[in-house]
Protein backbone atom coordinates (compact mmCIF):
# COMPACT_ATOMS: atom_id res chain seq x y z
CA UNK A 1 0.00 0.00 0.00
CA UNK A 2 1.66 3.30 -1.02
CA UNK A 3 2.33 5.73 1.86
CA UNK A 4 1.57 9.44 1.94
CA UNK A 5 5.20 10.18 1.21
CA UNK A 6 5.10 7.85 -1.70
CA UNK A 7 2.14 9.67 -3.21
CA UNK A 8 3.91 13.01 -2.82
CA UNK A 9 7.21 11.88 -4.32
CA UNK A 10 7.18 12.10 -8.14
CA UNK A 11 8.74 9.16 -9.85
CA UNK A 12 11.57 10.08 -12.23
CA UNK A 13 11.36 9.42 -15.85
CA UNK A 14 11.86 5.93 -17.07
CA UNK A 15 15.48 4.79 -16.95
CA UNK A 16 16.85 1.86 -18.82
CA UNK A 17 16.54 -1.31 -16.68
CA UNK A 18 14.74 0.48 -13.80
CA UNK A 19 11.08 -0.14 -13.32
CA UNK A 20 8.54 1.18 -10.83
CA UNK A 21 9.11 -1.58 -8.24
CA UNK A 22 12.73 -0.60 -7.94
CA UNK A 23 11.80 2.97 -7.13
CA UNK A 24 9.29 1.76 -4.58
CA UNK A 25 12.03 -0.21 -2.78
CA UNK A 26 14.18 2.93 -2.63
CA UNK A 27 11.31 4.92 -1.15
CA UNK A 28 10.71 2.21 1.52
CA UNK A 29 14.38 2.34 2.56
CA UNK A 30 14.21 6.12 2.83
CA UNK A 31 11.16 5.82 5.12
CA UNK A 32 12.96 3.33 7.35
CA UNK A 33 16.01 5.61 7.66
CA UNK A 34 13.79 8.59 8.48
CA UNK A 35 11.87 6.65 11.15
CA UNK A 36 15.13 5.47 12.72
CA UNK A 37 16.50 9.02 12.77
CA UNK A 38 13.39 10.25 14.56
CA UNK A 39 13.60 7.41 17.13
CA UNK A 40 17.32 8.08 17.71
CA UNK A 41 16.63 11.78 18.23
CA UNK A 42 13.93 11.01 20.81
CA UNK A 43 16.25 8.57 22.62
CA UNK A 44 19.06 11.14 22.56
CA UNK A 45 16.81 13.76 24.11
CA UNK A 46 15.80 11.31 26.85
CA UNK A 47 19.45 10.47 27.55
CA UNK A 48 20.30 14.16 27.70
CA UNK A 49 17.46 14.73 30.18
CA UNK A 50 18.66 11.83 32.35
CA UNK A 51 22.23 13.10 32.18
CA UNK A 52 21.11 16.58 33.19
CA UNK A 53 19.16 15.15 36.14
CA UNK A 54 22.21 13.14 37.22
CA UNK A 55 24.39 16.24 36.98
CA UNK A 56 21.88 18.25 39.02
CA UNK A 57 21.74 15.45 41.61
CA UNK A 58 25.53 15.28 41.92
CA UNK A 59 25.75 19.08 42.07
CA UNK A 60 23.13 19.12 44.82
CA UNK A 61 25.09 16.54 46.81
CA UNK A 62 28.34 18.46 46.47
CA UNK A 63 26.63 21.69 47.48
CA UNK A 64 24.89 20.16 50.47
CA UNK A 65 28.03 18.48 51.86
CA UNK A 66 29.31 20.07 55.06
CA UNK A 67 32.65 18.25 54.64
CA UNK A 68 35.15 19.73 52.21
CA UNK A 69 35.73 17.80 48.98
CA UNK A 70 38.60 18.16 46.55
CA UNK A 71 39.41 16.01 43.49
CA UNK A 72 42.60 16.30 41.48
CA UNK A 73 44.32 14.41 38.69
CA UNK A 74 47.57 12.47 38.93
CA UNK A 75 49.55 15.68 38.39
CA UNK A 76 47.89 17.31 41.39
CA UNK A 77 45.77 19.74 39.36
CA UNK A 78 42.37 20.48 40.89
CA UNK A 79 39.47 19.09 38.83
CA UNK A 80 36.49 19.37 41.21
CA UNK A 81 35.62 21.05 44.52
CA UNK A 82 32.48 21.78 46.52
CA UNK A 83 31.03 24.87 48.16
CA UNK A 84 32.35 23.90 51.62
CA UNK A 85 35.95 23.97 50.37
CA UNK A 86 35.44 27.23 48.44
CA UNK A 87 34.04 28.90 51.57
CA UNK A 88 36.84 27.45 53.70
CA UNK A 89 39.65 28.90 51.54
CA UNK A 90 37.76 31.99 50.37
CA UNK A 91 38.05 31.29 46.64
CA UNK A 92 35.60 30.67 43.79
CA UNK A 93 35.34 27.24 42.20
CA UNK A 94 36.26 28.61 38.79
CA UNK A 95 39.45 30.10 40.23
CA UNK A 96 40.43 26.81 41.86
CA UNK A 97 39.79 24.50 38.91
CA UNK A 98 42.98 23.69 37.04
CA UNK A 99 45.22 25.10 39.77
CA UNK A 100 47.83 22.89 41.48
CA UNK A 101 46.64 21.66 44.84
CA UNK A 102 49.95 22.60 46.47
CA UNK A 103 49.04 26.26 45.88
CA UNK A 104 46.49 25.89 48.71
CA UNK A 105 49.00 24.48 51.22
CA UNK A 106 50.14 26.93 53.88
CA UNK A 107 53.56 25.62 54.96
CA UNK A 108 56.41 23.24 54.21
CA UNK A 109 55.13 20.64 56.69
CA UNK A 110 51.84 20.41 54.80
CA UNK A 111 53.76 19.92 51.55
CA UNK A 112 55.65 17.01 53.12
CA UNK A 113 52.43 15.48 54.47
CA UNK A 114 50.86 15.76 51.01
CA UNK A 115 53.85 14.12 49.31
CA UNK A 116 54.05 11.25 51.82
CA UNK A 117 50.29 10.69 51.59
CA UNK A 118 50.44 10.38 47.80
CA UNK A 119 53.35 7.95 48.06
CA UNK A 120 51.41 5.80 50.51
CA UNK A 121 48.25 5.84 48.37
CA UNK A 122 50.23 4.91 45.24
CA UNK A 123 52.11 2.13 47.02
CA UNK A 124 49.23 0.53 48.92
CA UNK A 125 46.37 1.44 46.53
CA UNK A 126 44.22 2.43 49.50
CA UNK A 127 43.23 5.58 51.36
CA UNK A 128 45.17 7.37 54.07
CA UNK A 129 44.56 10.20 56.50
CA UNK A 130 46.58 13.36 56.80
CA UNK A 131 46.49 16.64 58.70
CA UNK A 132 47.43 19.64 56.59
CA UNK A 133 47.10 23.40 56.75
CA UNK A 134 45.27 25.28 54.01
CA UNK A 135 45.82 28.94 53.19
CA UNK A 136 42.77 31.23 53.08
CA UNK A 137 42.61 33.99 50.51
CA UNK A 138 43.02 36.56 53.31
CA UNK A 139 46.21 34.88 54.54
CA UNK A 140 44.81 32.98 57.54
CA UNK A 141 45.70 29.32 58.06
CA UNK A 142 43.09 26.57 58.55
CA UNK A 143 44.08 23.13 59.85
CA UNK A 144 42.13 20.38 58.10
CA UNK A 145 41.92 16.63 58.64
CA UNK A 146 41.63 14.95 55.23
CA UNK A 147 41.15 11.40 54.01
CA UNK A 148 42.90 10.85 50.66
CA UNK A 149 41.82 7.94 48.44
CA UNK A 150 42.80 6.93 44.86
CA UNK A 151 40.34 7.67 42.04
CA UNK A 152 39.83 5.28 39.09
CA UNK A 153 38.03 5.56 35.76
CA UNK A 154 35.48 3.14 34.31
CA UNK A 155 38.27 0.82 33.11
CA UNK A 156 39.87 0.70 36.57
CA UNK A 157 42.82 2.89 35.69
CA UNK A 158 44.21 5.24 38.34
CA UNK A 159 43.42 8.79 37.22
CA UNK A 160 43.74 10.92 40.34
CA UNK A 161 42.89 11.45 44.00
CA UNK A 162 39.86 12.40 46.09
CA UNK A 163 40.14 14.15 49.46
CA UNK A 164 37.30 14.52 51.97
CA UNK A 165 37.53 16.02 55.45
CA UNK A 166 36.70 18.91 57.70
CA UNK A 167 38.47 21.57 59.79
CA UNK A 168 39.96 20.28 63.04
CA UNK A 169 38.18 23.05 64.95
CA UNK A 170 34.83 21.53 64.06
CA UNK A 171 36.08 18.06 64.96
CA UNK A 172 37.31 19.28 68.34
CA UNK A 173 34.00 21.01 69.04
CA UNK A 174 32.09 17.87 68.02
CA UNK A 175 34.35 15.73 70.22
CA UNK A 176 33.91 18.12 73.13
CA UNK A 177 30.12 18.04 72.77
CA UNK A 178 30.21 14.24 72.54
CA UNK A 179 32.35 14.01 75.65
CA UNK A 180 30.03 16.36 77.56
CA UNK A 181 27.02 14.31 76.46
CA UNK A 182 28.80 11.12 77.54
CA UNK A 183 29.64 12.57 80.97
CA UNK A 184 26.08 13.79 81.41
CA UNK A 185 24.83 10.33 80.46
CA UNK A 186 27.14 8.70 83.02
CA UNK A 187 25.97 11.08 85.74
CA UNK A 188 22.33 10.42 84.85
CA UNK A 189 22.96 6.68 84.87
CA UNK A 190 24.60 6.89 88.30
CA UNK A 191 21.70 8.96 89.60
CA UNK A 192 19.18 6.44 88.29
CA UNK A 193 21.09 3.54 89.82
CA UNK A 194 21.43 5.37 93.10
CA UNK A 195 17.73 6.29 93.13
CA UNK A 196 16.85 2.64 92.57
CA UNK A 197 19.20 1.60 95.38
CA UNK A 198 17.66 4.17 97.69
CA UNK A 199 14.13 3.08 96.83
CA UNK A 200 14.94 -0.58 97.47
CA UNK A 201 16.78 0.24 100.67
CA UNK A 202 13.92 2.43 101.84
CA UNK A 203 11.53 -0.51 101.75
CA UNK A 204 14.03 -2.67 103.66
CA UNK A 205 14.87 -0.01 106.21
CA UNK A 206 11.20 0.72 106.93
CA UNK A 207 10.76 -2.83 108.21
CA UNK A 208 14.08 -2.92 110.06
CA UNK A 209 13.41 0.41 111.80
CA UNK A 210 9.96 -0.76 112.87
CA UNK A 211 11.36 -4.01 114.31
CA UNK A 212 14.18 -2.19 116.14
CA UNK A 213 12.02 0.53 117.59
CA UNK A 214 10.26 -1.65 120.20
CA UNK A 215 13.36 -3.39 121.66
CA UNK A 216 15.22 -0.08 121.81
CA UNK A 217 12.30 1.39 123.74
CA UNK A 218 12.49 -1.55 126.16
CA UNK A 219 16.25 -1.07 126.59
CA UNK A 220 15.87 2.66 127.27
CA UNK A 221 13.07 2.07 129.76
CA UNK A 222 15.01 -0.65 131.57
CA UNK A 223 18.19 1.44 131.70
CA UNK A 224 16.33 4.34 133.32
CA UNK A 225 14.89 1.90 135.86
CA UNK A 226 18.32 0.35 136.47
CA UNK A 227 19.78 3.81 137.12
CA UNK A 228 17.19 4.40 139.82
CA UNK A 229 17.78 0.91 141.27
CA UNK A 230 21.55 1.46 141.23
CA UNK A 231 21.21 4.66 143.20
CA UNK A 232 19.02 2.98 145.79
CA UNK A 233 21.26 -0.11 146.00
CA UNK A 234 24.30 2.12 146.53
CA UNK A 235 22.55 3.99 149.31
CA UNK A 236 21.53 0.72 150.96
CA UNK A 237 24.98 -0.85 150.71
CA UNK A 238 26.62 2.27 152.13
CA UNK A 239 24.39 1.99 155.19
CA UNK A 240 25.03 -1.75 155.50
CA UNK A 241 28.79 -1.33 155.20
CA UNK A 242 28.78 1.24 158.02
CA UNK A 243 27.58 -1.47 160.44
CA UNK A 244 29.79 -4.09 162.06
CA UNK A 245 29.71 -7.03 159.65
CA UNK A 246 30.85 -10.57 160.41
CA UNK A 247 34.35 -11.41 159.22
CA UNK A 248 32.96 -13.93 156.70
CA UNK A 249 30.76 -11.21 155.09
CA UNK A 250 33.65 -8.73 154.99
CA UNK A 251 35.87 -11.33 153.30
CA UNK A 252 33.20 -12.07 150.74
CA UNK A 253 32.84 -8.29 150.15
CA UNK A 254 36.53 -8.05 149.35
CA UNK A 255 36.57 -11.23 147.26
CA UNK A 256 33.63 -10.16 145.09
CA UNK A 257 34.90 -6.54 144.71
CA UNK A 258 31.55 -5.21 145.82
CA UNK A 259 32.83 -1.65 146.38
CA UNK A 260 34.36 -1.47 142.88
CA UNK A 261 31.18 -2.82 141.33
CA UNK A 262 29.08 -0.19 143.08
CA UNK A 263 31.47 2.53 141.87
CA UNK A 264 31.37 1.23 138.28
CA UNK A 265 27.60 0.84 138.06
CA UNK A 266 26.81 4.56 137.34
CA UNK A 267 29.34 4.77 134.49
CA UNK A 268 28.12 1.45 133.09
CA UNK A 269 24.53 2.71 133.17
CA UNK A 270 25.56 6.00 131.53
CA UNK A 271 27.41 4.12 128.78
CA UNK A 272 24.49 1.79 128.19
CA UNK A 273 22.10 4.72 128.10
CA UNK A 274 24.32 6.59 125.62
CA UNK A 275 24.57 3.54 123.35
CA UNK A 276 20.82 2.95 123.50
CA UNK A 277 20.15 6.61 122.78
CA UNK A 278 22.50 6.54 119.78
CA UNK A 279 20.75 3.45 118.50
CA UNK A 280 17.41 5.19 118.95
CA UNK A 281 18.72 8.18 116.98
CA UNK A 282 19.82 5.85 114.18
CA UNK A 283 16.41 4.18 114.14
CA UNK A 284 14.74 7.59 114.02
CA UNK A 285 16.97 8.57 111.10
CA UNK A 286 16.18 5.31 109.33
CA UNK A 287 12.45 5.88 109.75
CA UNK A 288 12.80 9.38 108.33
CA UNK A 289 14.98 8.08 105.48
CA UNK A 290 12.64 5.23 104.57
CA UNK A 291 9.53 7.35 104.07
CA UNK A 292 8.73 10.57 102.31
CA UNK A 293 8.77 13.50 104.69
CA UNK A 294 5.41 13.74 106.37
CA UNK A 295 6.34 16.75 108.48
CA UNK A 296 5.18 20.14 107.31
CA UNK A 297 7.67 22.28 105.44
CA UNK A 298 8.16 25.96 106.11
CA UNK A 299 10.41 28.77 104.97
CA UNK A 300 13.93 28.18 106.33
CA UNK A 301 16.82 30.66 106.53
CA UNK A 302 19.93 28.73 105.47
CA UNK A 303 22.28 31.23 107.16
CA UNK A 304 20.59 30.64 110.51
CA UNK A 305 20.66 26.85 110.13
CA UNK A 306 24.38 26.87 109.30
CA UNK A 307 25.19 28.96 112.36
CA UNK A 308 23.13 26.66 114.59
CA UNK A 309 24.87 23.58 113.15
CA UNK A 310 28.31 25.13 113.77
CA UNK A 311 27.31 25.91 117.37
CA UNK A 312 26.23 22.35 118.14
CA UNK A 313 29.20 20.69 116.41
CA UNK A 314 31.79 22.84 118.20
CA UNK A 315 29.99 22.45 121.51
CA UNK A 316 29.37 18.74 121.24
CA UNK A 317 32.35 17.02 119.65
CA UNK A 318 34.91 19.39 118.20
CA UNK A 319 35.55 22.54 120.23
CA UNK A 320 38.98 22.88 118.59
CA UNK A 321 37.55 22.56 115.07
CA UNK A 322 38.42 25.70 113.04
CA UNK A 323 35.28 26.40 111.01
CA UNK A 324 35.55 29.44 108.73
CA UNK A 325 32.13 30.86 107.96
CA UNK A 326 30.69 34.24 107.11
CA UNK A 327 26.95 34.64 106.49
CA UNK A 328 26.13 34.78 102.81
CA UNK A 329 23.34 36.56 100.94
CA UNK A 330 19.78 36.14 102.19
CA UNK A 331 18.81 32.61 101.17
CA UNK A 332 15.43 31.13 102.09
CA UNK A 333 14.34 27.63 101.09
CA UNK A 334 11.18 25.63 101.59
CA UNK A 335 11.94 22.71 103.90
CA UNK A 336 12.31 21.32 107.38
CA UNK A 337 14.91 23.13 109.49
CA UNK A 338 15.61 20.11 111.71
CA UNK A 339 16.36 17.81 108.80
CA UNK A 340 18.58 20.36 107.08
CA UNK A 341 20.39 20.87 110.40
CA UNK A 342 20.94 17.10 110.54
CA UNK A 343 22.50 17.12 107.04
CA UNK A 344 24.82 20.03 107.84
CA UNK A 345 25.94 18.57 111.16
CA UNK A 346 26.67 15.25 109.46
CA UNK A 347 28.80 16.97 106.82
CA UNK A 348 30.67 18.96 109.49
CA UNK A 349 31.33 15.91 111.67
CA UNK A 350 32.59 13.93 108.66
CA UNK A 351 34.81 16.85 107.68
CA UNK A 352 36.24 16.96 111.20
CA UNK A 353 37.00 13.21 111.20
CA UNK A 354 38.69 13.48 107.80
CA UNK A 355 40.68 16.60 108.70
CA UNK A 356 41.90 15.21 112.04
CA UNK A 357 43.26 12.15 110.25
CA UNK A 358 45.95 14.26 108.50
CA UNK A 359 45.88 17.57 110.43
CA UNK A 360 45.38 16.49 114.03
CA UNK A 361 46.46 19.88 115.41
CA UNK A 362 44.71 22.08 112.83
CA UNK A 363 41.48 20.61 111.44
CA UNK A 364 39.72 23.21 109.30
CA UNK A 365 36.49 23.58 107.36
CA UNK A 366 35.51 26.40 105.02
CA UNK A 367 31.76 26.96 104.58
CA UNK A 368 30.35 29.39 102.02
CA UNK A 369 26.88 30.20 100.73
CA UNK A 370 26.02 31.35 97.22
CA UNK A 371 22.73 31.81 95.41
CA UNK A 372 21.38 32.54 91.95
CA UNK A 373 17.88 33.25 90.67
CA UNK A 374 16.55 29.77 91.45
CA UNK A 375 18.88 27.92 93.84
CA UNK A 376 21.07 28.32 96.89
CA UNK A 377 24.34 26.40 97.24
CA UNK A 378 26.28 25.62 100.41
CA UNK A 379 29.92 24.56 99.99
CA UNK A 380 31.77 22.55 102.69
CA UNK A 381 35.52 22.27 101.95
CA UNK A 382 37.78 20.52 104.48
CA UNK A 383 41.57 20.16 104.69
CA UNK A 384 41.50 16.38 104.93
CA UNK A 385 42.99 13.83 102.52
CA UNK A 386 40.07 13.94 100.08
CA UNK A 387 38.17 10.93 98.77
CA UNK A 388 39.81 8.20 96.73
CA UNK A 389 38.55 8.36 93.12
CA UNK A 390 37.38 4.75 93.34
CA UNK A 391 35.09 5.73 96.25
CA UNK A 392 33.58 8.91 94.77
CA UNK A 393 30.74 7.03 93.05
CA UNK A 394 29.97 5.00 96.21
CA UNK A 395 30.21 7.65 98.90
CA UNK A 396 26.41 7.98 99.23
CA UNK A 397 25.72 4.25 99.08
CA UNK A 398 24.00 2.90 102.19
CA UNK A 399 26.36 1.25 104.72
CA UNK A 400 29.45 2.36 102.77
CA UNK A 401 32.05 4.03 104.98
CA UNK A 402 35.78 4.74 104.84
CA UNK A 403 36.02 5.04 108.62
CA UNK A 404 37.46 2.32 110.80
CA UNK A 405 35.22 -0.28 112.45
CA UNK A 406 33.13 1.28 115.19
CA UNK A 407 33.67 4.84 113.93
CA UNK A 408 30.74 5.03 111.52
CA UNK A 409 27.67 3.17 110.33
CA UNK A 410 27.80 4.25 106.68
CA UNK A 411 24.26 5.63 106.94
CA UNK A 412 24.90 9.34 107.64
CA UNK A 413 25.56 10.40 104.06
CA UNK A 414 22.86 8.10 102.66
CA UNK A 415 20.27 9.61 104.98
CA UNK A 416 21.53 13.11 104.15
CA UNK A 417 21.26 12.31 100.44
CA UNK A 418 17.67 11.15 100.92
CA UNK A 419 16.77 14.29 102.90
CA UNK A 420 18.15 16.49 100.13
CA UNK A 421 16.11 14.63 97.53
CA UNK A 422 12.98 15.05 99.64
CA UNK A 423 13.67 18.80 99.66
CA UNK A 424 13.95 18.85 95.86
CA UNK A 425 17.67 19.48 96.11
CA UNK A 426 20.89 17.62 95.51
CA UNK A 427 23.95 16.60 97.51
CA UNK A 428 27.20 16.22 95.54
CA UNK A 429 30.84 15.58 96.36
CA UNK A 430 34.13 16.27 94.60
CA UNK A 431 37.81 16.59 95.44
CA UNK A 432 39.35 20.04 95.63
CA UNK A 433 42.39 20.71 93.43
CA UNK A 434 44.47 21.75 96.42
CA UNK A 435 43.45 18.73 98.47
CA UNK A 436 40.53 17.86 100.68
CA UNK A 437 36.92 16.98 99.93
CA UNK A 438 34.15 19.40 98.94
CA UNK A 439 30.48 18.65 99.60
CA UNK A 440 27.87 20.78 97.82
CA UNK A 441 24.27 21.25 98.96
CA UNK A 442 21.95 22.56 96.19
CA UNK A 443 18.48 23.63 97.30
CA UNK A 444 15.70 25.39 95.36
CA UNK A 445 14.80 28.81 96.73
CA UNK A 446 11.45 29.36 98.40
CA UNK A 447 8.92 31.55 96.60
CA UNK A 448 8.38 34.45 98.97
CA UNK A 449 5.44 36.69 98.18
Amino acid sequence: MPTEHQHNIPLPADLPGVDESTWMDVIHKMDEVYTKLVADEIALEEKNAELEQSQQFIFGLLTAMSDVLLACNQDGLIEETNRALCELVGREEAALRGQPLVSLLADEASLQFWGSALSQVNALHEGTEMEIKLLHANGTVITVDLNCTPRHNARGMHVGYVMVGRPLGELKRAYHQLREAHEALKVTQQQLLHSEKMASLGRLVAGVAHELNNPISFVLGNVFSLQRYTTRMAQYLNVVHETELPAQVQALRRELHIDRMVEDLPSLMDGTLEGAQRTADIVHGLKRFSAKDRESFSTVDLNAVVERAIHWVKKGMAPQFNIHWAPGPDCFVNGHAGQLLQVMMNLMENAYDAAVAVNATDPQLDISLERNATHGMLRFADNGPGIAPVNLSRIFDPFFTTKSVGKGTGLGLSISYGIMEQHGGQLRVENAKGGGAVFLMHLPLAKIA
